[in-house]
This record gives C-alpha cells, sequence and structure tokens, in this order.
C-alpha cells in the first residue's frame, strides 16, 4: 500500500480526500500525524502556487509523497473573489461563518441570476525526488442569498446548485462527494495512482 501524506489539517477537507481515495490502495496520513511540522505560509498568487508551495515544503520535511490541495470559491460578480483568500475572506482568523455574512453582505442586492460562481481545486501530488503532477477540477453554481443546511463545510451552505434545488450543505455526502470539485480533482488523481503512472512526474 502507498503512503501519501495530505499536507492539510482541515478535518472535512482530509476527511473527503480519504473517502474519495478510499478504493485506491492508499494509506493517507495528514498532517494531524505530524504535530511538529510548521503551518506553511500560502503566500502565492494562484491555487497551483499555493498547492505546488505546501506540498514541496511538506515533502522536503517528512521526504514522503505527498499531497496538497488549493481551493476557493470564485464568485463572477466579485470578479473572481475570494479566490485563493477564500479561508481568510473576512480576515485571518475569520470562521466559516465570517467569512459566509462577508460574502453575503458584498452580494447585498445582486439578483440571483447574476450570483455565478464557481468553486475550483487544485491537487499537486509532489514526490520526494521532486517531480509532481497536478489534477484539477471546478463545480459551478451560485451563491445563495442566505444559508441552508448543515452538511459540508466552508461556503457550502450558500453554494447553490440550480439543476438540484439545494445548496452544497444539504447534499448527502456521498453525491457531493462524486460531484464535487474535489471529488472531480482526486478521481483524476485516483485514476493516475491506479494506472501507476509514475514517469510523468514534471
Amino acid at each position: 500500500m502507498k503512503k501519501i501524506v495530505f499536507a492539510s489539517r482541515n478535518r472535512g477537507k482530509i476527511e473527503e480526500i480519504r473517502t474519495l481515495l478510499a478504493e485506491s490502495g492508499v494509506a493517507l496520513k495528514s498532517l494531524d500525524d505530524y504535530p511538529d511540522l510548521p503551518d506553511i505560509l500560502e503566500d502565492g498568487k494562484s491555487f497551483l502556487e499555493n498547492a505546488l508551495k505546501k506540498a514541496r515544503a511538506i515533502s522536503e520535511l517528512t521526504r514522503e509523497t505527498v499531497l496538497a490541495d488549493d481551493s476557493g470559491l470564485e464568485v463572477a460578480a466579485l470578479d473572481g473573489a475570494p479566490g485563493i483568500y477564500s479561508a481568510r475572506y473576512a480576515g485571518d482568523s475569520a470562521d466559516d461563518g465570517m467569512n459566509i455574512s462577508k460574502l453575503l453582505s458584498k452580494l447585498e442586492g445582486v439578483p440571483p441570476e447574476d450570483r455565478e460562481a464557481a468553486f475550483r481545486c487544485i491537487l499537486v501530488l509532489y514526490r520526494p525526488d521532486g517531480r509532481y503532477d497536478v489534477f484539477d477540477g471546478m463545480w459551478e453554481g451560485r451563491i445563495a442569498e442566505a444559508p441552508a443546511g448543515k452538511g459540508g463545510f466552508g461556503y457550502d451552505p450558500v453554494f447553490y446548485l440550480p439543476e438540484r434545488g439545494v445548496t452544497a450543505a444539504e447534499l448527502p455526502a456521498g453525491v457531493k462527494n462524486r460531484i464535487s470539485h474535489r471529488a472531480m480533482a482526486a478521481e483524476k488523481l485516483k485514476v493516475w495512482l491506479q494506472k501507476g503512472t509514475h514517469e510523468n512526474g514534471a
């Protein structure tokens, strides 16, 4: 069984990735298993820069194969914000509720048809020899006018899916794990792992 360290302490992300990779034969560790490792400053200008920086730094510290994710919400009416700042949109110590409140205040008065948004996910799989591969996913929807649902995490309560008539937080976990941005990226990674294609690293 191949061991991969997922460079995150976000319990929601860890459980999603663990579930998504459950059938791939991977023993998934997380930063919870390495409590002495430092937090990596995410100061890149894109999801890819941030994910690659985290993956490289943790791999160099652990000498293990590392999977790092950077993901966020892009809202068309806000010129792509909050984007790479999604987790700290309302400040460095903001929680999910604070971020959602700021987002809804920024969109106050914007009609439903102009509230298009997309979740984006970049996964970087980085090996100790410096090679890496990138897997991406995108999930389109709209921003609801008020939160609904208790599932998921982050912006899920306000990420509305018109074709389903629910927010991401109202979806059963099994459904979300088939159709989300992270699910799309993880599916590409799973296919790569199953093929055992290790020669394509950058």
